[in-house]
């Protein structure tokens, strides 16, 4: 039986996890992933990547529900990261920063982590790139000296501006670029950024596969929780849609 299930897709492909852990790889998570996967009694899921604008986004109950059945549930760098920040408090386990950031309120928008990325068949490969990311790649090259604290402020008000499916470093570079003021600044960003941006989502989801890994080292025990799981209209909704009720 597999111990370990992960839900990935743009932010890191199966082929660049496994090194990292041997598990079994799906696809974003969607309303109802969690809950199926749950049913087979894993050790531990892990979610990385899932889906929200146009396809119904995973529940937290279903979340609720894995946690209540003994199975270690981790988050981080995407969906993982908001869905762990909100449920912290009932046990499902964040890391990276991008999950402290979202529980301690220094981020509190989606958007922050939403991309555009491209279907299954071409590895859910990311097509623009996420808010915190260009946050961090911009603070980084703040303490480089490339650019000013004014500057990075600035560019970041852009991005921010910019709708996810459009933010890239390329648009946001351009819509920078009417002040000759910051010219000498956006030439040593340019020059900068093939070898200098961050990919904080990443670092994050490989974090969170390294921690499960070592608890599966230790062969953890199941989960223990401190609520009482209960059946709602909505969680009814979850096993209408997605399975049988074996609760």
């Amino acid at each position: 039986m597999t111990n370990v299930y992960i839900f990935t897709g743009p932010t890191l492909s199966p082929r660049e996890a496994l090194p990292e852990l041997d598990a079994m790889y799906l696809p974003p998570a969607s309303e109802g992933d969690v809950y199926r996967v749950a049913l087979k009694q894993p050790k531990a899921i892990g979610i990385i990547d899932g889906y929200f604008h146009s396809i119904p986004a995973v529940r937290h109950k279903e979340i609720l529900w894995a946690m209540s059945r003994g199975i270690h549930v981790f988050g981080s760098a995407s969906m993982g990261a908001l869905r762990a920040a909100e449920l912290a408090a009932f046990g499902m386990k964040g890391v990276g920063l991008i999950f402290e950031c979202y529980r301690d309120g220094i981020l509190e928008d989606d958007d922050e982590v939403a991309i555009a990325h491209g279907a299954a068949e071409t590895g859910f490969i990311a097509v623009t790139e996420a808010m915190v990311n260009i946050r961090y790649t911009l603070r980084k090259a703040e303490r480089a000296g490339v650019i000013s604290r004014h500057f990075r402020q600035e560019l970041e008000g852009i991005g921010k501006e910019l709708f996810y499916t459009d933010r890239n470093y390329s648009l946001l570079l351009h819509q920078a670029s009417g002040s000759a003021r910051t010219r000498a600044e956006l030439a040593r960003l340019r020059g900068w950024l093939p070898k200098g941006r961050v990919n904080q989502k990443r670092d994050d989801a490989i974090a969170m596969l390294r921690l499960i890994r070592r608890r599966l080292s230790k062969a953890f025990k199941p989960k223990k929780v401190s609520y009482s799981f209960q059946h709602t209209s909505m969680w009814e909704h979850v096993l209408r849609n997605n399975g049988p009720d074996i609760a």
